[in-house]
């Protein structure tokens, strides 16, 4: 078994690896600077800062619920490499909409009629740039790498991924807005030249005719992704993990601005945390399972993370609000701190040994020439998940359940989880080949 240190060093992973590394490092620095910009400078009040986390998120997740089977046609029927230079350079244009909104947003020019509209369709924008490139950097690893090495390569893209956010999202709480404004243009610049570095990964099968009907494409690429009973509930796991991250992602600026009462600095630190641990845990199950592409540790690792969501919401209610914002040492001598942090971190590394091996199972079990389709499909099911995910937290807010008390319902989501996981660990033993 390749380790995963000799993959970086490999041109048929490493382009495609920076790449995605840059792409996640951009987006989540421009998406962090818009909402903490827009939660810590626009708007005052808690109600108005959670419509707006909410409508972000559903902006982000519409492309797709609309192109996603769109997009695993395409990925599957052309040179994945080719795709992903069209994209990164639509990454380009998207991200020198979403800075001018952000000078704008600055400058008090046309706030609510011209830079958050701009803010938004930008965020839309990189919503449809992830629909068409999420399939791809799961797809195009079976077509570069060997069977063994793919768990590793997967792994590796989701620390990656992380890792990424977190440099974005550390980034995006210490600059001005003016600055990430030039910044997330550049970044796309060098994405695009990365890009270019990936070797071809042409259609694996006969060619097929794209089919442009969403609706009926949608349907066909999601039956004929699932009729294996291990791709079924690996999605169903997967679009239920997502789920339970929607409503934990709405609730997260409010919750760290108006119950822990912390700087967007502060805010900040909780996602550095949250990101290092699912880096740890999608490199960590590798290691335990040794290549292996199984969910035997699925169950146990998603209950676990539900745990930590019940450690993190007790922390969250015996939290003491101050009556100004909490800056980062302020922050970390409070002797409520150690606990959210670890309870937030125990979270993050569960959830990254529970998802990882999932999305291996995706590209490992169909047909090399149909795995783009199942990662499509993924992402379709997965986005009326998260739809959903955000559909229930905006209901429970309006009903007056406190944000606070909104993470129960992402521990009770955990033990269905778990239950999904260890159906898929039954299919898969016995689906497996004699």
């Amino acid at each position: 078994m390749l380790t995963s240190t000799d993959l970086l060093r490999r041109r048929r992973f490493l382009p495609l690896f920076v790449t995605q590394v840059l792409g996640a490092f951009n987006d989540n620095l421009y998406k962090n600077a818009m909402v903490l910009f827009v939660v810590y400078a626009v708007y005052s009040s808690a109600e108005q800062e959670f419509w707006f986390s909410a409508i972000a998120q559903a902006l982000f997740t519409l492309p797709f619920v609309l192109f996603s089977a769109l997009s695993g046609q395409l990925a599957d029927m052309r040179d994945k490499a080719m795709i992903i230079r069209w994209v990164k350079i639509a990454e380009i244009g998207i991200m020198s909409v979403g800075a001018t909104g952000l000078v704008l947003a600055t400058l008090g020019i046309g706030v609510h009629a011209i830079a958050i509209p701009l803010l938004l369709l930008a965020l839309f924008a990189m919503g449809l740039h992830s629909t068409f490139f999420g399939p791809i950097k799961y797809a195009i690893l079976p077509q570069h790498l060997d069977r063994s090495e793919v768990l590793a390569g997967t792994g590796l893209v989701e620390a990656g991924t992380y890792l990424a956010v977190l440099g974005g999202t550390i980034l995006a709480g210490w600059i001005s807005a003016e600055v990430a404004a030039i910044l997330v243009i550049l970044l796309a610049m060098v994405g695009y030249a990365t890009g270019r570095q990936v070797p071809p990964a042409p259609a694996q099968g006969a060619v097929e005719k794209i089919d442009f009907n969403i609706i009926r494409s949608s349907i066909n690429v999601v039956k004929g992704s699932m009729e294996d009973a291990r791709v079924y509930y690996a999605i169903l796991a997967i679009s239920l993990f997502w789920t339970i991250g929607a409503v934990l992602f709405i609730e997260f600026p409010p919750l760290a601005k108006n119950v822990l009462t912390a700087s967007k600095e502060v805010a900040s630190l909780f996602l550095v945390v949250f990101s290092i641990g699912v880096a740890i845990g999608s490199v960590s199950i590798n290691a335990l399972l040794k290549g292996d592409v199984s969910a035997r540790f699925a169950p146990i690792s998603v209950l676990a993370m539900g745990a930590f969501v019940v450690a993190f919401h007790l922390v969250c209610k015996a939290w003491v609000p101050h009556d100004r914002l909490y800056g980062v040492m302020e922050f970390i001598q409070l002797p409520l701190a150690a606990p959210l942090l670890l309870s937030l971190l125990g979270i993050s590394i569960a959830g990254g040994m529970f998802v990882v091996p999932l999305y291996a199972f995706l590209t490992t079990v169909v047909d090399k020439s149909q795995t783009a389709r199942a990662v499509a499909a993924n992402n379709f099911v997965n986005s009326f998940a998260m739809v959903g995910g955000s559909g229930v937290a905006i209901g429970l807010n309006f009903i007056g359940i406190s944000i606070v008390d909104q993470l129960l319902l992402a521990a009770a989501m955990c033990i269905v989880s778990a239950w999904l996981g260890w159906v898929l660990h039954k299919a898969e033993l016995r689906l497996a080949p004699a």
